[in-house]
């Protein structure tokens, strides 16, 4: 067996960013060969990733990436198992890369992100490879959760992300005035990731949802002994109630609790004589 280097152990450790003792393993098992110790690491990381794949990863991070203009952005979920790995630099940095590959390729789902290559930080590595390195370097399951990719060529896209990032949103308002809506919209997306509206506005709210929530309400009112011929007025008024929980335009502004953020767009289109459309939001809480 050839001698092993203290500096190439370094030198594999820089390159990986597996612990000492793993890369003087590797490259006692290959012989000294560099980039065989490497393919050594990345197989075992591969195999950590196979033995770890039913633990559960409902740690993590959020992260939001948008393009300098504000005409296009991205927000990730990447997961872990522990609050501490997820607050490393080593698991936040990766996040932030693969936010940013995501943002450069308008990759919009987890599935289309996994095949694409990442930088030489990341050893040229398909983010599904690198994954598995990941599992290998920090010895916890890895997990791509959730992307979303947003385009507002009309418009422009905001977001907000919650201290910690645990819960993040990001909004796409069309409007032919960016610079006049950018605050607006800031506080939208704030308003989305703390009153979790499901839609913007309540024709989009699935039918199913509805049918569900009436019968809730249907059997409620029965079982309190209400007549029947008040059952339908009960239902109708607790969906009332449903709708200002869960659209976005129904809900009462963060900012102001007595103006609904459907009166706050009124408004500020008089004020500013400026369209401003909310046309989509996603909001992202870490584990959901």
């Amino acid at each position: 067996m050839s001698q092993i280097s203290a500096k190439d152990v370094k030198n594999l450790r820089d390159i990986t960013g597996v612990g000492m003792m793993d890369c003087k393993k590797a490259l006692e098992e290959t012989g000294g060969d560099m980039q065989k110790a490497i393919d050594y690491l990345r197989k075992k990381g591969a195999a950590l990733a196979a033995k770890r794949a039913d633990r559960e990863a409902r740690e993590g991070m959020v992260v939001i990436k948008i393009t300098p203009d504000h005409k296009a952005g991205v927000i990730l979920e990447l997961n872990c198992e522990t609050d501490f790995v997820a607050r490393g630099e080593v698991f936040t940095s990766f996040v932030s890369a693969l936010g940013e590959l995501a943002l450069a390729t308008l990759t919009s789902s987890p599935e289309a992100l996994l095949p694409l290559t990442l930088g030489e930080a990341y050893g040229g590595e398909t983010v599904d490879d690198a994954i598995n390195t990941m599992t290998g370097k920090l010895g916890e399951k890895i997990s791509l959760k959730r992307l979303v990719y947003i385009d507002a060529a009309d418009g422009i896209v905001e977001a907000y992300i919650h201290p910690g990032a645990q819960l993040g949103a990001i909004i796409h308002v069309a409007t032919d005035q960016p610079e006049v809506v950018r605050e607006l919209a800031k506080d939208l997306a704030m308003q989305v990731a703390a009153a979790a509206p499901i839609v913007v506005d309540r024709s989009y709210v699935p039918a199913d949802y509805i049918a569900n929530e009436s019968e809730i309400y249907r059997q409620q009112a029965l079982e309190q002994g209400k007549k029947e011929a008040f059952v339908d007025k009960i239902v109708i008024g607790r969906l009332e109630k449903y709708y200002q929980d869960v659209v976005l335009s129904e809900q009462f502004f963060i900012k102001d609790n007595n103006t609904k953020v459907s009166d706050v767009l009124s408004e500020f289109r008089k004020k500013h004589q400026v369209k401003v459309d909310v046309i989509e939001f996603v909001r992202c809480k870490l584990g959901e």
